[in-house]
């Protein structure tokens, strides 16, 4: 099944649930942003995105460590 598209832009929409990112922390050894997105496969943008979101919901915590942020479960 083809992805839908944006009734906007008209570009394709993918979906990428809160559980993806929840997981990729989980199974990271260090889980910076970058490491975060590439593991689910999304842009560094919609990645810190979501992340900041489930940080805010208090689901992970992060750490600035030298000029990258740490993602971790709470």
């Amino acid at each position: 099944m083809a992805p839908d598209r944006d009734k906007d832009t008209g570009r394709y929409r993918k979906e990428y649930p809160v559980e993806s990112f929840l997981q990729a922390v989980s199974e990271l050894e260090v889980a910076t942003t970058s490491k975060v997105a590439k593991k689910v496969g999304c842009s560094y943008d919609l990645a810190y995105r979501r992340l900041h979101e489930l940080e805010e919901r208090g689901n992970l915590k992060k750490q600035e460590v030298g000029g990258s942020f740490v993602w971790q479960e709470i």
